[in-house]
């Protein structure tokens, strides 16, 4: 794994990263997308997702704010994504806290070859079927150990699971790599697991292999939230402060400061 070398080609290459996702952070991982160096697109219509899609260098799915056309949009577009070769990335936000989402997700699951699963415990342990608590969009309960969840999902599912919390755990069912780069403050503010899911799209668009690419991308996002917490005084300046570090990231510098293990 190279995380510098992928920032370094993504800020060459700057790949267009297509981005279906909910209301609530559109803005956010847009903005995050584009300080890391690549382009964001944000187009959810069913009639130009599939065309969009198509010229994509990846395609991230967020069911963060779901209705029934956005959910065809996904469908959609996921299935272009798949016959163009274009990688996938699916966040199931919220899963295990309705009916609807926990569906959703499955269903995107079933119809579309998804590169990485990108959730927190709580919603990956719901797709697995391991009991969770997941309240709202937040995971309460997330079923027990992260590492052994990963791994489980990634067997499972056929694909990448990147689970994210205090320590990330990326795990392709073989190899599970631990990310322990971050900072208490990104759990401050909404939005910074789908700047997490945007960035593995940024990452997966250069990187050799879906699992180099989700830890590389939470490596990135990781060592930006710790410098993004020097000097804020709370949420509020931590959120400006996070673009700033996202977009000051040093390809040179960025292995050195990996927690990887």
């Amino acid at each position: 794994m190279n995380a510098g070398e992928s920032l370094r080609l993504l800020r060459e290459q700057r790949p267009l990263v297509h981005q279906i996702t909910n209301y609530v952070v559109m803005n956010e991982t847009a903005n995050a997308t584009l300080a890391v160096g690549a382009l964001p697109v944000m187009a959810h219509a069913r009639e130009e997702v599939e065309e969009m899609a198509g010229i994509a260098s990846a395609l991230v799915l967020n069911i963060g704010t779901l209705s029934p056309h956005w959910v065809d949009a996904m469908l959609a577009a996921g299935t272009v994504a798949n016959e163009r070769g274009v990688p996938v990335v699916l966040d199931p936000v919220g899963a295990g806290a309705t009916r609807y989402r926990t569906e959703t997700a499955q269903r995107i699951l079933d119809s579309v070859s998804v590169a990485v699963l990108r959730g927190n415990a709580g919603e990956i342990a719901t797709l697995v079927g391991v009991a969770a608590e997941v309240r709202g969009v937040e995971s309460i309960d997330g079923g027990g150990d992260a590492k052994g969840l990963a791994r489980e999902a990634a067997r499972t599912l056929g694909l990448v699971a990147a689970v994210t919390g205090p320590v990330d755990f990326v795990s392709d069912g073989d190899r599970t790599v631990a990310v322990a780069n971050g900072h208490p403050l990104l759990g401050s503010i909404t939005g910074t697991g789908c700047m997490a899911s945007a960035l593995t799209g940024c990452f997966l668009a250069v990187a050799g292999s879906p699992l180099a690419a989700a830890a590389e991308a939470l490596v990135a996002f990781g060592v930006a939230g710790e410098d993004a917490a020097v000097g804020a005084q709370g949420p509020g300046s931590f959120h400006v402060n996070l673009y700033d570090a996202l977009a000051a990231l040093d390809p040179e510098t960025l292995d050195e400061r990996a927690q990887l293990s």
